[in-house]
């Protein structure tokens, strides 16, 4: 009896066996076996309205390169206004992928309009067809998978966003030795949490041998007053020590630019080794990008 049980144990190992041996041989030969497709890269996307720079959106072909362009139609759908809140760059409802290359770009513009309220919008991308017809659009049994980008854009505060800063001369460049000649840097960033009080990241316009070195980037705060007008509140500031800040300045509605005139009050050293305290004035602008 115990010879048929370990026969009968050892005939059910052997079928168990050639079933995961048969089981692992079709997995390994299974191919795909297409069709190739398109689809967008991201499945959503997610920019503050104040990005200024162009935004490029993929499409890409999941399969081999082909020798010829494929053109694939979009629509667009969404509660964002176009032409008021963003805008296409390029040919509207068509991307291209050119020959030989494996991915194409929906190039979409942000349009700034902040206004202090905080909500959202957003730009619904869906492919609908693609040439030539040996490609499909989307991935899965329905084609949903990649076919459709949804374009988030988050409302900003009224400043926020990113400037060029330019330095105008003033006395202060023979008290501190600075050059005379009008410095700008771009990519300053100025942002806000509760849409009144700014900070600004960066007011080392040409001034390395004052703060020591370009990438010393000193900041201050400004405030919104709510009718055009900006308040410096007195501050400290690191960079600067026991120094303060403090400044007025104003917003032009019609250009988005910011002029501030930046106090700053410290100790000096006279040339006869005495301190006396004094007061130094910036005069800044900055300009939306």
């Amino acid at each position: 009896m115990r010879h048929y049980k370990y026969l009968l144990t050892c005939l059910i190992a052997l079928a168990t066996g050639w079933l995961v041996v048969a089981c692992e041989e079709q997995d390994i030969d299974r191919t795909f076996e297409g069709p190739y497709f398109v689809r967008f890269t991201d499945s959503s996307l997610t920019y503050k309205e104040s990005y200024s720079k162009t935004i490029g959106i993929k499409v890409h072909n999941a399969g081999p390169q082909l020798d010829e362009a494929i053109k694939i139609n979009y629509v667009i759908s969404g509660t964002a206004r176009e032409g008021k809140d963003y805008a296409i760059e390029g040919t509207r409802g068509t991307v291209t992928i050119p020959a030989k290359q494996s991915s194409g770009t929906i190039n979409l513009k942000l349009i700034n309009n902040a206004n202090n309220i905080l909500e959202s919008q957003t730009v619904v991308l869906t492919l609908t067809d693609v040439q030539p017809s040996s490609l499909r659009v989307g991935f899965g049994k329905e084609g949903l998978l990649g076919k459709s980008l949804t374009f988030t854009i988050e409302d900003d505060c009224l400043f926020s966003g990113t400037y060029s800063g330019a330095r105008q001369n003033g006395a202060y460049v023979n008290i501190l030795q600075l050059s005379t000649n009008t410095a700008t840097l771009p990519d300053i960033a100025i942002s806000s949490l509760d849409c009144k009080t700014y900070t600004i990241g960066n007011w080392n316009i040409g001034m390395a041998d004052f703060f020591g070195f370009n990438a010393i980037k000193p900041t201050f705060t400004f405030v919104d007053n709510g009718d055009n007008s900006l308040t410096i509140p007195v501050q400290s500031n690191a960079d600067l020590g026991g120094d303060t800040l403090s400044g007025t300045g104003s917003w032009n509605p019609q250009n988005r630019q910011i002029t501030l005139s930046l106090r700053w009050r410290a100790t000096f050293t006279t040339p006869s080794g005495k301190d006396s305290v004094g007061t130094i004035t910036f005069p800044l602008t900055y300009t939306p990008q």
